[in-house]
């Protein structure tokens, strides 16, 4: 079995390296952004009900509320901001870099509405504003909530202050799901890369089935982590590590076939008869799942490789001229003089 995936497991590669870009691009425009996606519909929802009030009071037909409306509207509407979710394309539609201006047009919305609203509702909104930055940990935000009780008894300031205290915060949101967003872009593309590496490897290479196994080491990794930890991981780690297990195995079995070398002779005849050269051999191939699953392994295989290149090169002749050692002093003769 294993002798014919070898040889015609080409087609076995192409068909893990084609589902695993399907897994990527769902998980791109959808694991990662419909939840993201659907909190930014319900506050959309909350606006317009916000703006359905103010429209009724002395706000009635302002320029500045029609102004709210538009931007709520611009986020509803095909390809202007985000588009939104089409049954039919499930969740497939909500691509990263449309989501970070969205929510910052409804934040900017947000904080309009705050200057139309009645002074009833604004003490409301000052008073959970308050109460949830009391409770925060963050030392920044409990003082904004003390400055907030200050300026409780006059609705002037606490209008002004809720205002700024929203865009202070709806800032710092922002930048921080832009940090994220940009974290996860970086981590697809790589993955993408990485696919594209391991095609090129087990096409040109006869790797095939440790690029496999090591692309099951690298997917048991966070998946035991997980298991053990009982806390989710990051985004980027699930999507990239088993990409990195298996670019990690082939070059791990390459590493070991180096240290095993007789000029080195650091992990003996068995690892030099199952590395780089045979790796079919189930030796090989639980090596390469042990790459793929532990990337402390590759690392400190590496550095310790790194280590023995000094000597080797300190081995190496010496060049025309130039005396590899010091010449030693003739032994005194008889009389004391040295023997020419």
């Amino acid at each position: 079995m294993t002798e014919y995936l070898v040889r015609e497991g080409r087609w076995a590669l192409w068909l893990v390296c084609g589902c695993y870009l399907v897994v990527v691009y769902i998980t791109s425009r959808g694991l990662i952004a419909a939840p993201r996606y659907r909190h930014l519909q319900a506050r959309i929802h909350d606006c317009r009900a916000r703006t359905a009030v103010c429209a009724a009071g002395p706000a009635q037909g302002s320029a500045a509320l029609q102004a709210v409306t538009d931007r709520l509207d611009r986020l509803d509407r095909n390809g202007q901001v985000v588009w939104r979710l089409l049954p039919r394309r499930w969740v497939v539609a909500i691509p990263l870099s449309k989501l970070a201006p969205a929510w910052r047009v409804l934040h900017e919305a947000e904080s309009q509405l705050l200057r139309l609203e009645g002074p009833e509702e604004i003490a409301v909104r000052v008073r959970a504003l308050r109460l949830r930055l009391a409770s925060d940990h963050d030392p920044a935000h409990r003082a904004l909530a003390a400055e907030l009780a200050a300026h409780s008894g006059d609705p002037a300031a606490g209008r002004t202050l809720l205002i700024a205290v929203g865009e202070q915060l709806a800032r710092e949101e922002d930048e921080a799901f832009e940090r994220e967003y940009e974290l996860q872009r970086i981590a697809l593309w790589l993955a993408l890369t990485g696919l594209g590496a391991v095609l090129l490897i087990g096409l040109v290479l006869d790797h095939r089935l440790s690029l496999l196994l090591g692309g099951l080491g690298g997917f048991l990794s966070p998946l035991i982590g997980v298991m053990r930890a009982q806390r989710p991981a990051s985004w980027g780690v699930l999507v990239l590590a088993p990409v990195g297990g298996a670019l990690a195995a082939p070059g791990g079995l390459l590493l070991v076939r180096m240290l095993a070398d007789p000029e080195l002779n650091l992990l003996g005849q068995v690892f030099l008869d199952n590395s780089w050269g045979a790796p079919a051999r189930p030796i090989s191939l639980a090596i390469a799942l042990l790459f793929g699953f532990s990337g402390t392994l590759f690392s400190r295989l590496a550095l310790a490789a790194t280590g023995q290149l000094m000597p080797v090169a300190g081995r190496a002749a010496p060049r025309t001229g130039i005396p590899s050692q010091a010449q030693a002093p003739a032994p005194p003769g008889p009389g004391g003089q040295p023997v020419a």
